[in-house]
């Protein structure tokens, strides 16, 4: 990491003919940690909501600024490796919702567990997958994190649970995966994301009934990105303040573009849930940039202009980097740095993805099941068969 090194050199500079060095930065040069005040959260049955004035450190923000840049240029090279047919089926980008991702895992723990929809590239990444695996596992290779047979719906890490390309059917998962949490008693909880689309779904509201009945350690949480495919919340949504769905279960609207809210609004549910006071709704208003999936160029229903205005005044990458730099927490050299380092690791996913071999037939059917003996599975007709191990 960029923050453990001790002095900062910088190059010579050549002006008129003449060299002119440009001063050192050293490590102590930099603020260490600054206060922020963030966007006040809208509230639903809470008498308290999260703090409006928080703390990052240098090294919380270099780490937030290289994860979402990890982010964004992997989803942009999976745009272009799918223009380019390399990159085949479902696909839907992230790129825009980063400071989600990153926010809801800088307030939880690893050892907690995440559910989510098809959007799941992001989140492969921030449970621990790394971008090699998450390239790979797009071009269907023997090297992908699903060993190349889930594609870019059907991630999957430890306490990651995908990754699931049934609408909403991931929300009644996610409150089992919270049952288990609290029968076992290990004051861990289950964080099930959803999208606007798939906020009218019948299973999602039964899961809020058996979370809020049994008192489970969940915390729902809608991404409002404003439109459920090509559809717009206000054309498919009686009520918009999905935070409020719950009815009987506590909820926050927050702002999704910036990391911070996401952070200490995540962190706040997350002490609720440990407290034992059963589940929590959040919703986070945010933007995606690309259209529902690649085979929607997604200015049909909205405009150019439109996209362009949220890239310009909202966007989470660059409303972080201003922070940092405003703070003298970074300069903006090491942020350069740090911006190559990504493309850089990005390009070399890439080549790894598209040089690494498919996977054999003969695996087609193998990892159905955990730890089980050997097993035939029928194939296409009822004499030709399949071996599966686990």
């Amino acid at each position: 990491m960029l923050t453990n090194i001790s002095t900062v050199l910088r190059t010579c500079v050549q002006r008129n003919g003449t060299a002119a060095v440009a001063s050192a930065r050293t490590y102590a040069d930099f603020t260490q940690q600054a206060s922020f005040e963030i966007k006040k959260c809208d509230v639903h049955k809470l008498d308290e909501s999260p703090a409006t004035e928080v703390v990052m450190t240098r090294e919380e923000g270099l780490k937030y600024y290289r994860t979402m840049q990890t982010i964004r240029r992997m989803e942009l090279k999976a745009d272009q490796l799918y223009k380019q047919k390399i990159i085949r089926g479902f696909c839907h980008l992230y790129d825009g919702q980063e400071a989600c991702a990153v926010g809801i895992e800088a307030g939880i723990n690893l050892s907690d567990h995440l559910i989510t929809a098809y959007r799941a590239h992001g989140y492969t990444l921030t449970r621990g997958g790394t971008v090699r695996e998450i390239m790979a596992e797009l071009t269907g290779r023997r090297g992908g994190i699903a060993k190349g047979k889930g594609g870019s719906m059907h991630m999957y890490t430890k306490n990651f649970y995908g990754g699931n390309g049934i609408v909403g059917a991931q929300v009644p998962l996610g409150a089992g995966v919270a049952l288990a949490c609290k029968i076992q008693g290990n004051n861990e909880l289950c964080v099930s994301l959803y999208g606007d689309g798939a906020a009218n779904q019948g299973q999602i509201f039964e899961a809020y009934n058996m979370a809020a009945l049994w008192k489970l350690p969940a915390i729902f949480i809608c991404e409002n990105n404003k439109y459920g495919m090509g559809t717009s919340v206000e054309r498919s949504s009686a009520s918009t303040d999905y935070y409020k769905r719950g009815d009987y279960i506590p909820g926050l609207r927050v702002d999704g573009m910036d990391l911070l809210c996401v952070r200490e609004a995540t962190k706040f549910a997350a002490d609720h849930c440990r407290a034992g006071k059963g589940p929590i709704l959040m919703e986070l208003q945010t933007y995606r940039y690309h259209g529902h999936s690649m085979s929607d160029p997604g200015v049909s229903y909205r405009t150019r202009d439109e996209i362009q205005e949220v890239r310009s005044k909202s966007d989470p990458i660059s409303m972080l980097k201003d922070r940092m730099l405003s703070n003298n927490m970074a300069s903006v050299d090491e942020l350069k740095e740090i911006d190559v380092s990504v493309r850089k690791e990005i390009e070399d996913a890439a080549q790894f993805a598209t040089t690494d071999p498919e996977p054999p037939l003969e695996e087609l059917c193998s990892h159905i099941f955990h730890n089980e003996p050997p097993m035939d599975v029928r194939g296409v007709n009822i004499w030709s068969k399949l071996k599966s191990n686990s």
